[in-house]
């Protein structure tokens, strides 16, 4: 019986969206007979290993990426992380040699990791940031990252590659032939269950932020009249489910579980990420954009949305606006 190709997936721990838009095409190779070998760190690493218990994993160095607590010092604190990024690149592509040594994979899938291309083995690089918005480092940050993802032999781009799109501009930049657009993923499915809760908010994204955001919204929902649900996006050993007045707090739910939470509730409120937004439109659901402060690709994402599709969004700045929004959403839809 020929042995397995085996296939090295690597994936960025930077909240879980590379994680979550991973798990679709993970499942595609297993179902064609590879192996897969999953690299990550983090939460991230935790997901996958709680998502596909059966396969085997490696650790990769963390870039241990941080967000301020300030809008005005988001920039700045991700230029003074520089040196431990570099750092981090390098023994990434350290450990990518070794893992290749010891695994002989037939392909490298890297979901956004800086340094998983390797001379004489094909390599994919996954990312919608073909155009990396920092402000008035724009330029800057998409030249780096356009440095770092030409290493790569084809680069995959998960939207739609015509207009209308999800990524926007975002996403269609610097037409290449390495350029794939291989369709917005998503690993959820959208079925039709009896409505438990009236608005689901789903955190995810880096501290501090999304505590901050949470102690928010648990302040503003639960003076309202309304069931709610918050998935706090932070992965553990065990699921737990607490309640807070009106609402149902869940640390993390698996894939299955919260695809039955989102089916069973009208109203989203999520954070503007990419995975979250192809999860959320794909299912067709009706959702409240609110942007990380300071975070230009999902302030972008949500003027977007709103442009193209007529999604709502909130500066989280504006957060007292919220129980008006939901109210006017169940009012009139």
């Amino acid at each position: 019986m020929p042995k397995r190709k085996i296939i090295l997936f690597t994936v960025l721990n930077w909240g879980l969206g590379h994680a979550t838009r991973s798990i679709p095409i993970i499942y595609q190779y297993l179902n064609q007979g590879y192996q897969v070998v999953i690299a990550s760190d983090g939460e991230s690493l935790l997901f996958l290993k709680n998502e596909f218990y059966n396969l085997t994993f490696e650790e990769l160095p963390s870039y241990r990426i941080r967000y301020s607590k300030s809008s005005f010092f988001f920039l700045p604190t991700l230029f003074f992380q520089l040196p431990h990024f570099i750092i981090t690149y390098f023994k990434e592509k350290n450990i990518i040699a070794q893992l290749a040594k010891k695994y002989q994979p037939h392909l490298i899938i890297s979901d956004n990791r800086f340094g998983s291309s390797l001379k004489g083995i094909k390599s994919i690089y996954i990312t919608h940031q073909l155009r990396v918005f920092s402000g008035f480092f724009t330029f800057i940050t998409t030249f780096f990252h356009r440095l770092i993802y030409q290493k790569y032999d084809e680069i995959w781009v998960p939207d739609y590659e015509q207009e209308p799109s999800l990524s926007g501009k975002l996403g269609h930049f610097n037409a290449h032939k390495k350029i794939k657009y291989i369709g917005p993923l998503t690993r959820l499915k959208k079925y039709h269950l009896k409505k438990k809760y009236d608005v689901l908010v789903i955190l995810s994204g880096p501290e501090p932020q999304r505590s901050i955001l949470k102690n928010k919204l648990l302040k503003q929902l639960s003076v309202l009249p309304i069931q709610v649900a918050l998935v706090a996006g932070k992965v553990e050993l065990n699921q737990e489910l607490k309640q807070y007045k009106n609402i149902h707090i869940y640390n993390f739910l698996k894939t299955q579980a919260l695809n039955d939470l989102i089916n069973a509730s009208e109203i989203i409120i999520s954070r503007s990420g990419y995975t979250s937004v192809m999860d959320l439109i794909l299912l067709q659901k009706k959702v409240i954009w609110i942007p990380t402060p300071g975070q230009k690709e999902q302030e972008y994402l949500a003027i977007h949305l709103n442009n193209v599709y007529g999604y709502p969004f909130l500066p989280q700045y504006d957060l007292h606006l919220i129980n008006h929004l939901i109210q006017h959403y169940l009012d009139t839809h």
